[in-house]
């Protein structure tokens, strides 16, 4: 069977075997972002080519520049969508918490976190290890930092006065890049400890940082 022509003029037929060409268009799309995250996950961002893209995917560079504008644009897609996909399973993780003690939304968080990086290491590479270095993520965090720091801040004991505020978001802001380096480092290999080792220090670290402090006289 001949594969469909997607091109204006074959796109006068609307269904072939049984799929539309908008269904077809998404599959590629979903076909080339897999192929750029299985090679970000074997070799990082700097294997992501639109040739070794679309060599993988098994499609030509005309379904490529079909979704996206260039490989920098297929990557920076790519990391959206997996960032997405973590600060989801991260809200429902807590949203579901039958338990509200601090310690237990800890644990969950940062179990969480390396559930979903552990699962599938190229989704945490992407996420935590390629921004380092890959220029076409360059100021992501502009937007994927902010949002998991709104999200640990929301488990701090609520407080009222605005000197409690400050120090909330500071000490969330500050969290949050602590555990980001500190999963980096793991999953990038230069930190050699257990899963449960840094689970355990994790929380000791959140806990710390939650920990209400008495002002100085």
């Amino acid at each position: 069977m001949a594969a469909p022509d997607d091109s204006p003029k074959g796109s006068e037929r609307k269904v072939w075997a049984g799929t539309t060409l908008e269904e077809r268009r998404a599959e590629r799309r979903r076909n080339l972002m897999e192929a750029a995250l299985s090679l970000i996950g074997d070799e990082g961002c700097t294997a992501v080519t639109v040739r070794s893209v679309c060599r993988k995917a098994g499609l030509t560079d005309r379904y490529f520049y079909e979704n996206f504008n260039g490989r920098d644009d297929l990557v920076v897609t790519t990391f959206d969508e997996v960032a997405v996909e973590a600060l989801t399973l991260l809200r429902d993780s807590i949203s579901s918490l039958p338990d509200d003690s601090l310690e237990t939304r800890a644990r969950t968080i940062v179990n969480a976190f390396l559930s979903f990086a552990i699962d599938d290491p190229r989704k945490g590479r992407l996420l935590l290890v390629e921004p380092l270095a890959e220029k076409a993520l360059t100021g992501v965090g502009v937007t994927f930092g902010p949002t998991i720091t709104k999200l640990m801040r929301a488990q701090f004991p609520a407080g009222t006065d605005r000197p409690s505020r400050t120090s909330r978001a500071m000490t969330a802001l500050g969290l949050t890049g602590s555990l980001g380096a500190l999963f980096s480092a793991w999953l990038a290999g230069t930190l050699r400890v257990t899963r449960d080792e840094l689970t355990d220090h994790c929380v000791i670290l959140i806990l710390n940082s939650y920990a209400p402090r008495r002002p100085t006289s």
